[in-house]
């Protein structure tokens, strides 16, 4: 741990406080790959793991696979010579990265940003609440979605929840046992929920306990620091599911003592039958006057909770922009190049095991401030997100209740 602060020290003298990190791709075997990533088409297969189908940003959080790759999911600095991966970096030095008190209170940066990548949508399934991660030693995993300008995809809308109606006449076990028993089933599953349009630009907020099966828009999700599920759909079009998915991360001996059930009873049900699931999730980008101009401006994306938050930063060609934070951050490149206090930075230029699309900002430099310049010929379109208790401030969507 001396030697990667020592280490840690150098790389930030270097870089004003901003530290380079390479890609962390992550492989699924259970759904086919969308190939929207950036990489080669050859460099998606990953033998008897699957596909790559996700890469996750400045992650300190591994992931949870069929086959176990100890550092699957991990971050690594980019410094030559080195490979130290973030959560590492962050238990060495995290006074460094996140500041003292941050770090006192946060093990490490507590939230993961990731761009998952399907051809078909994903099973109907949920993340743990807190109090049902914790028995199995897991956080809980509360996200929300962004929506890319890319290929939509053959399916470009996420099924939420369930019709009120089910909640109101408790009947989630009338309908729902029978699935998860016979498990044999297929999408008819869907039928029991509503879908929403993917619009590019747009996104939705998601607490734990409720049942999804997200679209195959390119979607960029910033979420709590975790890979725990229940998947609740036995087959997608003729792909089969593994139950072991149903209960994998469920406590033995609930599943023991009450078998299906014990994952009906993971279910969020009230927030699951909201009538008004739309307009108590749904986040369209709210702009922030304090650095608007014509020059450029900054929007918020990811809002609606303490647990993350995240911005969209736009700017002409040839200018720039001030930019101060509260905490540390990370930044992503999605389209253009730009110097960012002195680091160069450019979308698309990636590989397996190479990027120059992603930064960390120490919480020294957040606040100190610096100049994001646009060095490119297009609009800079770039991405920064925040773990928990950085900004307290930001939007909150009025609730409608019946």
């Amino acid at each position: 741990m001396n030697k990667v602060r020592v280490i840690l020290e150098k790389a930030l003298e270097k870089g004003n406080g901003i530290l380079g990190l390479k890609p962390a791709w992550v492989t699924r075997d259970f759904l086919p790959p969308g190939r929207r990533l950036g990489l080669k088409e050859e460099e998606y297969a990953a033998g008897e793991r699957g596909y790559i189908c996700e890469r996750w940003f400045a992650s300190v959080t591994h992931a949870e696979n069929r086959i176990n790759i100890e550092d699957e999911g991990y971050s690594y600095l980019d410094i030559e010579g080195e490979n130290i991966h973030l959560k590492d970096a962050c238990a060495a030095a995290g006074d460094l990265i996140m500041g003292a008190e941050y770090a006192k209170a946060h093990k490490d940066l507590d939230r993961l940003l990731k761009i998952y990548d399907f051809r078909c949508r994903i099973f109907f399934h949920l993340h743990q609440m807190d109090k049902d991660a914790k028995k199995v030693g897991m956080n809980s995993k509360e996200e929300s979605y962004y929506f890319l300008e890319a290929d939509p995809g053959p399916h470009p809308e996420t099924f939420f929840g369930v019709h009120p109606y089910i909640v109101d006449n408790n009947l989630q076990e009338d309908i729902f046992l029978p699935y998860l028993k016979n498990w044999n089933g297929d999408d008819t599953m869907l039928a029991h929920a509503r879908a929403y349009m993917n619009i590019p630009g747009e996104g939705f907020h998601l607490p734990c306990g409720i049942l999804h099966a997200p679209g195959t828009a390119l979607t960029m999700e910033l979420q709590e620091s975790s890979d725990i599920m229940s998947v609740f759909q036995a087959k997608i079009g003729d792909l089969p599911i593994d139950k072991e998915l149903l209960t994998r991360l469920l406590p033995e001996e609930e599943v023991a003592r009450d078998a299906e059930m014990a994952a009906l009873n993971i279910v969020d049900w009230e927030a699951n039958g909201d009538p008004y699931f739309y307009e108590n999730h749904h986040i369209v980008p709210v702009m922030i006057g304090e650095t608007a101009s014509p020059d450029g401006w900054e929007e918020w994306i990811y809002y609606n909770t303490t647990r993350f938050s995240g911005k969209r930063l736009t700017l002409k060609p040839g200018k720039k922009i001030a930019c101060k934070e509260k905490g540390v951050f990370n930044i992503f490149v999605w389209k253009g190049s730009a110097s960012v206090d002195g680091n160069d930075v450019i979308a698309g230029d990636l590989g397996l095991d190479y990027c120059r699309d992603e930064l960390l900002v120490t919480r020294e430099k957040a606040l100190q401030g610096f100049t994001i310049e646009n060095t490119g010929s297009c609009d800079l379109v770039l991405f920064k997100f925040f773990g928990p208790d950085i900004n307290l401030d930001i939007p909150m969507l009025p609730k409608y209740k019946r």
